[in-house]
């Protein structure tokens, strides 16, 4: 049986959730805060961050895309991320535009929780407008099916998904006039099941 630890409000390990439900993979959550520094979480992750991903007879897993690729690649089905071809680097490109979205909205967050005397104006505006960027690029890029990228779902859908949603938890702001193609798209990826039952706790979806 495998276990994946990490926080109910972390993005990172929301990635890995909405996976699991999409492949109806056998997983226990396990709920850990990486701030309280317990030495379980530190001896499967000495780096003691989550998510981990404990495995029967394994060594753990960390690092999210780490977690998904390998979760993908033994749950049987479609793949989400293939194992090689261009779609895979394609893929995994949009995985780095999503992780970057997230990333953004991660800096600004701990800097406006940082005491207002050393906040640092700059480093938000920088981080906003990184966002921006993002944004805008992956509105003018993006498929116009279904699908972030070509006609399958895949990790790429699972991350900006994940990434959209967590701006809308921690850094609501309308991003949404300036990107109505992928707003649109943002909605019918937060109907689904995998997205819509790992949601953070007390979050309410705008809309």
């Amino acid at each position: 049986m495998m276990k994946i630890y990490g926080s109910a409000t972390s993005p990172y390990v929301r990635k890995v959730r909405v996976l699991i439900a999409e492949k109806q993979i056998a997983c226990t959550f396990v709920a850990e805060d990486p701030w309280q520094s317990r030495a379980e979480l530190h001896a499967l992750n000495p780096i003691g961050k989550v998510p981990v991903l404990e495995i029967s007879g394994s060594r753990p897993l960390m690092d999210s895309l780490l977690i998904m690729e390998y979760l993908d690649a033994h749950s049987g089905g479609a793949r989400l991320l293939p194992a090689e071809g261009p779609r895979r680097w394609e893929i995994l490109r949009w995985h780095a535009l999503g992780h970057g979205l997230i990333d953004a909205t991660v800096v600004r967050l701990l800097e406006t929780r940082r005491p207002e005397a050393f906040q640092m104006p700059e480093r938000m505006r920088r981080e906003e407008a990184r966002f921006a960027r993002i944004v805008a690029a992956i509105e003018t890029e993006m498929a116009a099916g279904p699908w972030i990228t070509g006609d399958a779902p895949s990790i790429a859908d699972i991350t900006v998904g994940v990434a959209l949603s967590y701006a809308d938890f921690r850094y609501p702001h309308d991003w949404r006039s300036t990107a109505p193609r992928l707003a649109r798209w943002a909605e019918t990826m937060a109907a689904r099941p995998a997205f819509a039952t790992t949601l953070p706790p007390g979050f309410t979806p705008p809309g």
